[in-house]
C-alpha cells in the first residue's frame, strides 16, 4: 500500500541506505548494517517505510546486454503528430506507451523542447536498429519524425 505521493524529507540514514541499495539491490540488512552501523531492525523498518512511502518503487537488476548479444544502443528523438490522417486527436502518453511495449525499447521519456519523446533502444546491430526504426517505430500512428543517435559508450 503506497501512500499518496508527497515530498518526503530523507535523513542521513535513509540516504545512506538508498545509496547502498541503488548500487546493489541484493544487499541484505546485515550487510547494510556492516557498512553503516545502522542496526539491522532499523535498516529493515526504514526500507519497508521507504517502500510504503513510494520512495523505493522496485528492486531490479542491471543486465550486461552485450554479453547476451545486444551490443548496440541508440537514443531516438521522436516528434509526434497530434492528429491522425482523418483528423482524430492522438494522445502523446498513448503513443509513448505503445512505443514502450516494443521489446527493443528500454526507456521512453516525454520531454519538452523540439522533440516530444526520447526513446532508448538496445539491439544487436545497425541492421536491427534500421529495421526497428523503419518497420516498427515509424509505423506507429502519431510518430511523425525520428532522429537517431547511436551510443558510442556509456559511463557508469
Amino acid at each position: 500500500m503506497v501512500r499518496d505521493k508527497q515530498i518526503r524529507e530523507l535523513d542521513d540514514k535513509d540516504k545512506k541506505i538508498l545509496e547502498l541499495l541503488n548500487d546493489n539491490s541484493r544487499l541484505n540488512t546485515n550487510e547494510i548494517y556492516k557498512q553503516t552501523q545502522i542496526p539491522q531492525t532499523t535498516v529493515y523498518n526504514r526500507i519497508k517505510k521507504l517502500e510504503i512511502d513510494g520512495v523505493i518503487e522496485k528492486f531490479t537488476i542491471k543486465i550486461n546486454k552485450k554479453i547476451i548479444g545486444l551490443g548496440l544502443s541508440a537514443y531516438i528523438f521522436c516528434t509526434i503528430s497530434y492528429r491522425t490522417s482523418t483528423g482524430e486527436k492522438i494522445s502523446q502518453p498513448k503513443v509513448a506507451r505503445e512505443i514502450k511495449a516494443l521489446p527493443e525499447v528500454d526507456e521512453v521519456a516525454i520531454v519538452t523542447g523540439e522533440t516530444d519523446l526520447i526513446i532508448k533502444v538496445t539491439v544487436t546491430d545497425v541492421e536491427e536498429l534500421n529495421s526497428f526504426v523503419v518497420k516498427k517505430l515509424r509505423d506507429i500512428e502519431g510518430v511523425e519524425k525520428t532522429v537517431t543517435s547511436v551510443v558510442l559508450s556509456e559511463i557508469g
